[in-house]
């Protein structure tokens, strides 16, 4: 055995290791979030003072929450349409069709995800005051949307990827139209990945910070006022008791999206 494979071997027995550890530094922060939040105190420190359930009992009576939570879910639920539709609709292009600069195209409607989202926000903040448009939801939605497209069309591509199109071809040569063949065999078929990019972009959307805090004027969202709400240390108990209700909700979410992305890729290899 010679040196290089030697120190290859010595690597590979310490990765384990390396993986529990880098899951710990992950998600220790994560998990501290839901312990603090049954403390009864509002001091977060160890060892704790005692159980309890207030913190969530008075998250009810929080009227400025309930308000930023409603508009998290508007912007949530329009974005998330918007983007799913358009991102359906540029899958479909780039997957069944060939025109000029393709794969151009295909990059700058990708390119959300690796421009950091401060440069998106302060952008678009310009482009709104230049045009004479005030921050407000509804230019959060156009950011969100401009956000959450590429991860549908990373889904959506997938799905119409592992499409056959002979079940569209079939279908026509049988009588139907284009756009019935579209909307009885295509779209039942690719249904589970629409799902999918639906709830992983409302999901992306719903806790997203950035955006939000440069587009949303005086009506901030939920993470905008969660982060004004953390100056407070008398409000930071609550402020864990909802983050540890959203972190439950955001992976049931993302469960149901991986739930459904797999269901398509099943249906799609049974067709």
């Amino acid at each position: 055995m010679n040196i290089g494979t030697r120190i290859l071997s010595n690597i590979g027995r310490y990765l384990p290791v390396y993986a529990v550890a880098y899951l710990i530094f992950l998600y220790l922060p994560v998990l501290l979030l839901p312990v603090f939040s049954f403390n009864d105190s509002q001091i977060l420190s160890f060892p704790l003072s005692g159980f309890t359930t207030k913190w969530y009992a008075q998250l009810s009576e929080q009227s400025a929450l309930l308000k930023a939570l409603g508009n998290s879910l508007f912007v949530a639920l329009i974005s998330a349409a918007l983007a799913t539709s358009l991102g359906t609709l540029a899958s479909r292009a780039v997957v069944k069709y060939k025109y000029p600069f393709k794969n151009l195209s295909y990059g700058i409607v990708m390119a959300p995800l690796v421009m950091p989202e401060i440069i998106i926000a302060i952008s678009l903040l310009i482009l709104f005051l230049g045009i004479g448009v005030d921050p407000s939801l509804y230019t959060v939605i156009l950011g969100h949307t401009l956000l959450t497209i590429p991860f549908c069309v990373s889904i959506m591509t997938s799905a119409f990827g592992q499409f056959d199109d002979s079940l569209e071809e079939a279908a026509i040569d049988l009588g139907e139209s284009t756009w019935g063949a579209l909307r009885r065999v295509t779209i039942p078929v690719v249904s589970p990945g629409i799902i999918s990019s639906m709830l992983v972009s409302f999901t992306v959307s719903f806790d997203e910070f950035i955006l939000a805090f440069f587009l949303s004027g005086n009506r901030p969202t939920l993470p905008v006022y969660i982060w004004s709400q953390v100056r407070f240390p008398a409000k930071l108990p609550i402020v864990l008791a909802l983050g540890s209700v959203l972190i439950v909700v955001s992976l049931l979410f993302l469960a149901l999206a991986e739930y459904f992305r797999r269901r398509s890729v099943r249906l799609q290899t049974k067709t």
